[in-house]
Formats: C-alpha cells, sequence, structure tokens
C-alpha cells in the first residue's frame, strides 16, 4: 500500500529506501538561526550530492529542538554522498555558523521503509523559493503540522508491528481525517559513514502523518486510544512512544 503525500523528489515515487531522523538539541534561542542557515544555504548543496532534503521541522513541545529527514538511495549511496557533502564546499563555509548553534547532533535513527510502499511518495511537491518567509515559532495557520511516532519496540517485533499496522492501523488513521504520510522500521546496517553517529541496536517502529491543526491531531489521538488496532500495537512496546509534533519551516517539503 503506497502512503498518501504532499511532497516531492527527484527520485519519485517511495523515494529513500534509507532515511535519517535527525533530531538536533539547539543552544537557547538559536534555532531561527540554524533554520535560516539550513533553509538558505545548506539545503540545495545536499542535494547536488545526491540525497533527498526530505524535511525540516520545528518541535512544537521543545523550543531548542530542531528535526529533520533525509533520505538516500542506498547504504553505499549515503556513504558517498555524505562524503561529498562534508568534504566539499557549501559545508566548509557554513559549518562553523551551523555547528555554534548546537550542543548536540548525535541524535539521529538510520530508517528504511516499513513494508514496500511505505516510504514517502515524494512526487509533486515544490520547494518554496529561496529565501522564503519564516513562519514565526509555533505558528501552524500556513501548513498543516507534521507528527512523528517512535514506537521502541522489543527485539524482533518490527516486522510483525509493521503488518498490523499496515492492515489494521491505517484504515482508522484515514477514517479519523489524519493524512499517514510514512511508515519504517530500523535499518540495521553498519553505519557506513562513521564520522556522523547513528544510535545503533535500537528496534524502532516509526510512522509519520500530517494533520491540519493541532487541535485535529488532539481529536484524532482521543480516538485511537479507543481503537483495538491502536491499544494492539502498544503492546509490543519496550518503552513508551516518543511523539514528536513538528512545524515544517518554509522549504520543507513535508507538510506544506
Amino acid at each position: 500500500m503506497s502512503l498518501p503525500l504532499n511532497a516531492a523528489s527527484k527520485s519519485g515515487l517511495n523515494a529513500s529506501p534509507v532515511v535519517e531522523l535527525r533530531q538536533y538539541t539547539l543552544k537557547p534561542g538559536r534555532r531561527d538561526t540554524l533554520i535560516g542557515i539550513f533553509d538558505g544555504h545548506l539545503i540545495e548543496g545536499q542535494e547536488a550530492a545526491d540525497m533527498t532534503i526530505i524535511g525540516q521541522f520545528r518541535d512544537l513541545d521543545r523550543p531548542d529542538m530542531f528535526i529533520w529527514l533525509r533520505g538516500f538511495e542506498g547504504m553505499e549511496a549515503r556513504k558517498n554522498a555524505l562524503t561529498a557533502f562534508y568534504e566539499g564546499p557549501v559545508w566548509a563555509a557554513w559549518r562553523d555558523a551551523a555547528n555554534a548553534t548546537m550542543i548536540s547532533s548525535d541524535d539521529v535513527l538510520l530508517l528504511k521503509p516499513a513494508w514496500p510502499g511505505a516510504g514517502f511518495d515524494l512526487s509533486s511537491a515544490q520547494r518554496a523559493a529561496l529565501p522564503g518567509h519564516e513562519k514565526p515559532s509555533g505558528d501552524n495557520r500556513l501548513s498543516d503540522i507534521v507528527v512523528i511516532k517512535i514506537h521502541h519496540l522489543r527485539p524482533g517485533a518490527e516486522a510483525g508491528v509493521a503488518s498490523r499496522f499496515e492492515a489494521d492501523a491505517i484504515p482508522v488513521l484515514a477514517a479519523l481525517g489524519a493524512r499517514p504520510l510514512a511508515a519504517f522500521v530500523s535499518e540495521h546496517a553498519e553505519n557506513s559513514f562513521p564520522r556522523l553517529p547513528v544510535r545503533s541496536g535500537k528496534n524502532v517502529f516509526i510512522t509519520v502523518a500530517a494533520f491540519a491543526s493541532a487541535d485535529a491531531h488532539e481529536s484524532v489521538e482521543a480516538a485511537l486510544a479507543a481503537a483495538p488496532a491502536w491499544q494492539a500495537l502498544q503492546s509490543s512496546l519496550a518503552r513508551p512512544r516518543e511523539t514528536l509534533r513538528l512545524s515544517p519551516t518554509s522549504r520543507s517539503l513535508l507538510g506544506r
């Protein structure tokens, strides 16, 4: 089953068989500075190195967190793309300014689509032109909110959870007015670019969905709590799930 999405990519439907979910902890008050650098100077350079910048976001509940997703055509392609970018002129020009905003950039999950067709459908969106007007932090009026749920599973549970979610939970979400965008499980391959650490040894199932507003998301969450399909998913958790409520930046492909 292919999931609906309102985004675009040079590689077409269900792009990026390898995806990074990156959560950066920033110095207080520096998030908009980093977003200005990222959206204004780092997107095109990364995509020129053959990666896809899928989406970048403000965390609505944590004012000093910057969350983003980028994709690759495979693990070897990831190595080549990251080498080209991080040894290239764009990162050299903006590295110091970007790093000056950060406390930590090592919270990274390496992912793959949870089933064939579960990746992002990036076939139809247009990225906003430079420089793009930035909306105020926490303002949802110009776009959807994107909600990423990180389910920490017991070892070996990923395939079963993904299968149940595809069959049972997606119809419930759609009926409640949510827009499922993608689903992923852990990519357990060895990190092909050790210079950038990832959280190895994790067993996660991740869902990405869009909602028209924060209120719409709250309504869906309340309904899900009573849905048997959703309750069954919770039984496979090794610890409580993480929920990221995200507001896309003006140049994010997701959620605009």
